[in-house]
């Protein structure tokens, strides 16, 4: 996968309902991978381009239409 991937606003709302349902290491709003004492809003959910690779890895392939 390239680096930077764009996303449109439409697959930026699809990749949000993603991470809300899949990702594990997404809590209320907050990155717990990013978290070291405080919280720290998921960048992923506030990007407009492709930025965790655990969301690229782990969560993206379950969408496949988002994936290709």
């Amino acid at each position: 996968m390239p680096e930077r991937i764009e996303l449109t606003p439409s697959q930026r709302r699809r990749c949000n309902r993603l991470i809300k349902r899949l990702c594990a290491n997404y809590d209320d709003g907050n990155c717990l991978l990013l978290d070291d004492g405080e919280p720290c809003v998921c960048p992923q959910t506030i990007s407009y381009s492709l930025l965790c690779r655990y969301f690229r890895n782990a969560v993206l392939p379950a969408e496949k239409e988002l994936y290709a």
